[in-house]
């Protein structure tokens, strides 16, 4: 006789691991857990951008740079202007972030807030990518040079520092990517 417990050998499987030691779930409570890992695949990680910052020696450099009137727009916001414009701009403004590759190596980002048009006085139109003030680090990957800017997906996007390792000394940035290279940062 088959009971409750049997079911036909040809029957198919739920979509989830049998519970641990043999454990009996309900069907509901495991419905609901799989609801729940279903919400971290439907928003997904922020488009981003990868840029090199051509002549900063560090990211101290970078936020000195950035302080400078040249360096920011009308509102006062630092801004960075390329000559080309991104097509994926509606995935860059819901939460997308630069993030800058100094020195051969990844080491901060920043929010993109907005893209203005911007017009040179050459009469090119070009793209002024406005940036939030406060510079974030990230932990470091060593990147090749590239011309221009890349699209980076969230998912590949390197994670932010911890907050407790925010005022720490900042390790030279070729020590700091071969230590994380070999996963010890």
């Amino acid at each position: 006789m088959i009971g409750p417990r049997h079911r036909p050998v040809n029957a198919a499987r739920p979509p989830w691991p049998p519970c641990p030691g043999g454990s009996r779930k309900s069907t509901r409570a495991i419905e609901l857990s799989a609801q729940r890992h279903k919400l971290y695949i439907m928003y997904p990680a922020p488009l981003n951008l990868i840029k090199l910052s051509v002549g900063t020696d560090s990211v101290e450099d970078l936020i000195a740079w950035q302080a400078t009137r040249r360096a920011q727009g009308a509102d006062k916001q630092p801004r960075h202007v390329t000559r080309m414009w991104p097509k994926r701009a509606a995935e860059l403004l819901d939460g997308g972030s630069i993030y800058w590759v100094i020195q051969g190596v990844l080491q901060c980002r920043q929010r993109i807030v907005r893209l203005d048009e911007v017009i040179g006085q050459d009469g090119i139109r070009r793209c002024g990518i406005v940036l939030e003030s406060e510079i974030v680090r990230t932990g470091t990957v060593q990147k090749r040079p590239f011309q221009g800017w890349r699209y980076l997906p969230g998912s590949d996007a390197p994670p932010d520092l911890a907050p407790a390792r925010r005022g720490e000394d900042a390790l030279p940035p070729s020590l700091s990517a071969a230590l994380s290279d070999i996963g010890v940062l």
